[in-house]
């Protein structure tokens, strides 16, 4: 059974957590609140012995997204990030697209500026996720990455 540390918190929480038990792998929380708090989670990572590691946006926006990135590669740990900046070294990622995002947001001010209320807007869950597989991480680790997950691929590093 694989074991995969994570740092769980929210939605996002309980939809991993169904994932992982349709696959039988183990999820591990490995939370941090707080830059102060990223070492000892990175250290709960290493003492459980985990074969895997998710990176959420939370972790990708703080100042924790470089101390994150030197931790797996000096550990070679399989890693999926939740932003694409972080599949350089990574093994992939999966997630919102941040430009579309924003593009999304900068609408949704202009609207308020032009004197719509805010609450008159619809909440919109984003619908443009990407998936980037880096083959040549995956290929350092020792992993195979699956033909139809990278015929999935919005973009494939080699």
């Amino acid at each position: 059974m694989s074991k995969l540390c994570s740092r769980l918190r929210g939605s996002s929480s309980n939809e991993t957590k169904a994932a992982a038990a349709i696959r039988s792998i183990v999820l591990v929380p490995a939370p941090a609140q707080s830059l102060g708090e990223l070492p000892a989670a990175l250290q709960w990572v290493i003492e459980e012995k985990a074969d895997a590691l998710i990176v959420f946006a939370q972790v990708e926006f703080s100042n924790g997204y470089a101390s994150t990135i030197e931790f797996v590669t000096h550990k070679r740990l399989p890693t999926i990030f939740s932003l694409a900046r972080g599949v350089r070294v990574g093994v992939m990622s999966y997630g919102v697209d941040p430009a579309d995002s924003f593009r999304h947001a900068a609408a949704y001010v202009d609207k308020i500026l032009k004197g719509t209320k805010p609450a008159d807007l619809p909440i919109e869950q984003p619908t443009n996720l990407e998936l980037v597989v880096n083959l040549k991480t995956a290929k350092a680790l020792g992993l195979t990455v699956p033909p139809l997950l990278l015929a999935r691929a919005n973009e494939v590093i080699e």
